[in-house]
């Protein structure tokens, strides 16, 4: 396993989310049992690296919607039918909103990033690219 800032974990597996939905309408989106089934596993990356960092970080991070990737992370592990709406949700809006965040984040702010790296480290665990596991 590597280590990874949870940063760079977000902005990462948010790029892929992004990619592997790039152009679909919803109606496609559910339709493609393996673009969904991936979809699903960068989200719940992006969730469990938006819950390793500190509440001080969304505090200072306010525009970023941090009770949403609880709440995606909570839903997902439950799972269920309301699954696809909710999947369909992150996609266009709360994946997309927290990548732009981070952006201006780490453009105006850089502070909160190089701290949070070196820290990251040696304080998070990491995070499992194949499952979004913590060891």
């Amino acid at each position: 396993m590597l280590s990874i800032s949870p940063f760079n974990a977000i902005e990462e597996a948010g790029t892929a989310v992004l990619t592997l939905t790039e152009g679909l309408e919803k109606e496609e989106f559910l339709a493609s049992r393996l673009t969904r089934a991936e979809t699903r596993r960068q989200l719940r990356l992006m969730s469990a690296a938006a819950l390793l960092l500190s509440p001080e970080i969304h505090a200072l991070m306010v525009e970023i919607d941090w009770e949403g990737w609880r709440a995606l992370d909570q839903r997902l592990a439950a799972s269920g039918k309301a699954e696809d709406t909710l999947l369909w949700l992150a996609v266009r809006a709360l994946a997309p909103d927290t990548l732009m965040w981070l952006r201006v984040y780490r453009k105006n702010q850089p502070e909160y990033f190089k701290e949070n790296a070196m820290k990251a480290d040696a304080c998070y665990p990491a995070i499992s690219p194949g499952t979004g596991a913590r060891p």
